[in-house]
Order: structure tokens, then sequence, then C-alpha cells
């Protein structure tokens, strides 16, 4: 069976214009199946907007929005921002910690006969898990060892206790996490890829013997210095990196138009950190 053109994103973070940006551009390149490794909502002004889409192309359904005709089923992974709204975001900073409680009582309110939408949004968060595998890859938010918050950054490469300790948790081959909001390969022969831009395709050559993990960066809120959105393609064997311009002053501008987020979520998406 032919493994079908995936778009796999990450941390959106409630950035509605990024999103918009990135489907579009996927759309145009053939994607027929979407893979969310989590972090929908956060930061961000824009969550209903962002869960709006993620429920659509990501959960297995008898229709797709008919911009994208009949897609594959795809997924969608718990993040440590779901986890938080969900639990607790003591642990956060308090700016992160706003955001939260914010998108907490954004996803709550509404009149009566919006009950059902804010049914589904709970339900649909309730039910992420943090880490799922297809046949080729695996997909977790964070990394293979620890799904939800462990933190994959390029400086990681050298760190070889951390380094295997994630290469005994792979399930398949290759791997695909977020979280970090920093695009990257690390291959299990201690080599890093750090993609300056859109690249690829590029076949990833992984085996049993010669493992991948694969960060795709960010919708949201990149933070490798650059703007851009990021996001992946892959089609079984080979990825592709896409790097996009978007109206980074509308999401400022939605950010800053809620008075409970702090101004620092916004200024911070002009110059990618």
């Amino acid at each position: 069976m032919s493994y079908p053109l995936t778009a796999i994103v990450s941390d959106l973070h409630g950035n509605a214009p990024a999103l918009e940006t990135a489907l579009a551009d996927a759309r145009t390149r053939g994607a027929r199946r979407f893979v969310c490794l989590g972090d929908v909502i956060g930061y961000g002004a824009r969550p209903r907007h962002n869960l709006d889409w993620i429920m659509r192309l990501c959960v297995p359904q008898p229709s797709a929005p008919s911009e994208f005709g009949a897609l594959e089923p795809g997924l969608c992974l718990q993040g440590n921002h779901e986890f938080a709204l969900l639990n607790t975001a003591e642990d956060f900073n308090a700016r992160a910690r706003a955001a939260i409680e914010w998108t907490r009582e954004e996803l709550s309110r509404g009149e009566e006969e919006d009950k059902e939408r804010r049914y589904a949004y709970w339900d649909f968060l309730s039910a992420l898990e943090p880490v799922a595998h297809d046949d080729v890859a695996m997909f977790a938010h964070g990394s293979p060892r620890d799904p939800v918050r462990e933190y994959m950054l390029p400086r990681d490469i050298t760190d070889d206790a951390k380094m295997r300790a994630n290469w005994q948790c792979m399930e398949q081959t290759v791997c695909f996490v977020g979280h970090s909001h920093v695009p990257a390969v690390y291959f299990e022969d201690r080599r890093l890829f750090r993609p300056k831009g859109s690249e690829g395709p590029y076949d990833l050559g992984t085996s049993p013997r010669l493992r991948a993990i694969v960060n795709v960066g960010s919708i949201g809120q990149p933070r490798d210095g650059d703007k851009r959105l990021s996001y992946v393609l892959f089609d079984g064997k080979a990825i592709t990196f896409v790097r996009l311009e978007y109206d980074v002053e509308r999401a400022m501008a939605d950010i800053q138009a809620v008075p409970e987020l702090p101004t620092y979520l916004a200024e911070r998406l002009m110059v990618g950190r």
C-alpha cells in the first residue's frame, strides 16, 4: 500500500494566519493526510479556529472539507499545552500560564446554543494520546522517550546518554516530533541536519541500523530565529521541509486585542524566538 503524502504540523499555538497559510500550501502540494503533533492551543488568540481545522482534518471522518477533497485518516497528539489545559499549568512560566488560563475560559464560554461546539472541543482534547505510530513512522510531541515534555534541541546530538535513551524508545525507524519549535533531523550515527529554509525532498535513508528523529518545527511560533512558519511533508521515504512567510502582523494584532494575553507573546512572533 502506498503511503499518502502527509503534512506533519506541530505547535500551532492558536495562530490562525499561520495555520491558514500552511494548509493552503499543503493543499497545493497535494497533501492527502494531516498529522498534528500537538500544541494546537496555547500562547495565541485563536484556539477555536485552530481546533476547528485540526478536528476536521486529522480525525477520521466520513467527509473532509470540500476544499481538500477526500483525505486519508490522520491523527492529532496531545502536547504539553493540551496536558496543561486539562490538568495544571503550574510548571509553566507566568506568560504561558496566563495564556493557558485564558484559553481554558475561551473554550468554555458561549451561549447555550453553542454548547455542543464547546463540548466537542473538550471531548476532542480529552481523547488525545501523547504518542502514535503507523506502519512507517512514530509520532510524538516532545521525544520518543518523553512524548509530552522532553525537548529535542540541536545540542542534544552530542549528548550520547540522552540520544541513546531516545533511540531505545523508538517504535519505528523514524520519529517525528515538535515541542522545541526548532526544525532539525537527528540521525543515529550522530549526524545532525538543520534546514535553512524550504528544502527537499530528501530520502531519509533510514533502516533498523540508522534511525532518525525529525523535528518538524512550529507553525504558530518558530523559535530558531526565523519567523517563517515551518512544517514537513512526508511520503513514507522522503521528507520536505517547508518554510513560509505568513501575516505575522495579523497574528500579533489578534494577541494584542486580548487583554489577558501578555504582549510579549505577540512581540516574539516578529523575531522567531
